[in-house]
């Protein structure tokens, strides 16, 4: 069959490029070792339609083979995803990397709203199972390198508070407060009045619940609101894992926001996920088309250029840039084996689909922050032309 010429080229092609520990087992008894050796990973076959996925991959194809069933692969999610990254590069070469597609993504309430509600109302339950118990769902802050999860969240948490100089009875704005874990802590650590937002209702419900039994309702506040319909004033505003959502176009409409929220001397983070693609390009091999199919609808991720160019159309002055690349390689990483130690729990929670779709996404994000794929800042604002006599001379402060 014609098939069969193509896929024993197809064979002999990467074992002469890198002998990859893989396995290639076919419907009819076939059996193909791409390395010498035991295998780290198979990719079972099980009709001769799906050999296509194959001879062709990119992180788009080979993912969505996966999580539809078309192919099964067996081995651990880290190697899956290297080996199918080594594919992709020898398919499509420094060239495929390089010419990171854009695309132009409309947003409105609606439909960011339901974008939101795909990623995070799966269930609460489900990702009680692989996050910390503070359920945060962000970048952590690994400050010697060693510290367990729920310590490192935490210690994110404080870093982003300290580096904003959050004090007792300051007004904080969360904006896009997930399950609460910011807010409770500036309530109960810096004694600062909050409110938090988000458009995930599963998230709106347990965060209200937990300011109620941290007994706390009447400092924190927890509401089902776009950021568009935000009005008010506060000391100081956080978005974390947030913008992401924004699009590109939105940016600067986002941080003009942002300062009409601003008190006159108050001070603002954004943390978020940034492309490393001059042109704010999506993720190499087609990672980001995977991603914005299965994983998070119409997200968009700005090349820190974008977003410091945004952040000063929107009248906001940057006083603060730091990069936690390595940081979210490691979280994401800590995520992935969680994910992999609580696979039958997860199965009981979601269909098999969601399972393959999240297992390949956790250790596809490691994969691609530890190679600079993409990357992740924390960016402190004020308001520009602000006086800035009362501002601290250096960044000692933050880690006094």
């Amino acid at each position: 069959m014609f098939w069969e010429k193509k896929l024993t080229q197809w064979v002999e092609d990467n074992r002469n490029r890198s002998a990859l520990p893989l396995r290639l087992e076919l419907w009819n008894g076939q059996q193909f070792d791409l390395g010498a050796g035991h295998p780290d990973v198979t990719i079972r076959v099980p009709r001769s339609s799906a050999i296509n996925y194959l001879l062709t991959p990119s992180l788009a194809s080979l993912g969505e083979a996966y999580v539809e069933g078309k192919i099964d692969i067996e081995g651990p999610a880290t190697e899956i995803i290297r080996i199918g990254s080594a594919l992709a590069s020898q398919m499509h070469g420094t060239a495929g990397k390089l010419s990171r597609i854009v695309r132009a993504v409309r947003h409105d309430k609606q439909r960011d709203a339901e974008a939101i509600r795909y990623h995070y109302d799966v269930s609460n339950a489900f990702y009680q199972t692989w996050l910390d118990e503070n359920l945060v769902y962000s970048c952590a802050y690994f400050e010697h390198g060693d510290e367990d999860l729920v310590t490192a969240q935490r210690k994110k948490i404080d870093h982003i508070l300290t580096k904003i100089q959050l004090r007792p009875g300051n007004t904080l704005l969360d904006i896009g407060c997930g399950w609460g874990a910011l807010v409770l802590r500036a309530a109960q650590q810096f004694g600062a009045k909050c409110v938090g937002i988000t458009l995930s209702e599963n998230q709106y419900e347990l965060a209200r619940e937990r300011v109620e039994q941290a007994g706390l309702a009447h400092q924190v506040e927890i509401r089902l609101q776009d950021y568009r319909d935000l009005t008010g004033m506060f000391d100081r505003i956080t978005s974390v894992g947030m913008f992401e959502h924004v699009g590109l176009n939105n940016l600067p409409h986002y941080f003009t926001k942002i300062r009409t929220l601003l008190a006159e001397d108050g001070l603002v983070m954004n943390h978020g996920i940034t492309s490393t693609d001059p042109n704010s390009g999506e993720t190499a091999y087609g990672g980001g088309e995977f991603i914005d199919k299965y994983v998070f609808p119409h997200g968009e991720l700005p090349h820190l250029g974008l977003v410091l160019k945004a952040m000063q159309e929107g009248g906001l002055e940057v006083l603060d840039i730091e990069n936690l690349r390595r940081h979210y390689a490691r979280t994401c990483s800590i995520w992935a084996d969680n994910f992999e130690t609580h696979a039958d729990q997860i199965k009981m929670l979601t269909d098999d689909r969601h399972y393959r779709i999240w297992r390949v996404y956790l250790a596809g994000c490691a994969h691609a922050f530890m190679h600079d794929w993409i990357s992740l800042y924390q960016v402190v604002c004020t308001k520009a032309g602000r006086d800035a006599s009362t501002l601290p001379w250096s960044r000692r402060y933050i880690y006094k």
